[in-house]
């Protein structure tokens, strides 16, 4: 529901009245209690998101979040499994150098 802006024509008195959009405006000045009210233009209040519903990922469909969920499951897991090396090396082998061990 807004939130409208109201002033008094006879006595100045400005006011905001929260009234739901089909309510007729006002007529009677809460102050002077004469009949002379008139609703101002408002430039409006700014409009807040909260909860789901306002991405476009939202409604995505059940297909394409299994397959979201697949694919994040699969790429959190790490890719080695902390064996030998892609080159042939074997665990704890060392290497001899000409100053020694490496």
């Amino acid at each position: 529901m807004p939130t409208y802006d109201y002033e008094c024509e006879h006595c100045g008195h400005t006011f905001e009245a929260f009234q739901s959009i089909k309510a007729e405006p006002l007529k009677t000045c809460p102050s002077c209690k004469r009949k002379a009210l008139r609703r101002l233009i408002g430039c409006g209040a700014g409009v807040i998101f909260k909860g789901a519903g306002f991405y476009a990922t939202d409604y995505r469909s059940k297909d394409y979040q299994k397959k979201a969920k697949a694919d994040k499951e699969s790429s959190s897991k790490p890719s080695g499994s902390g064996g030998p090396s892609s080159s042939g090396e074997k665990k704890g082998k060392t290497e001899k150098t000409a100053s020694g061990v490496k």
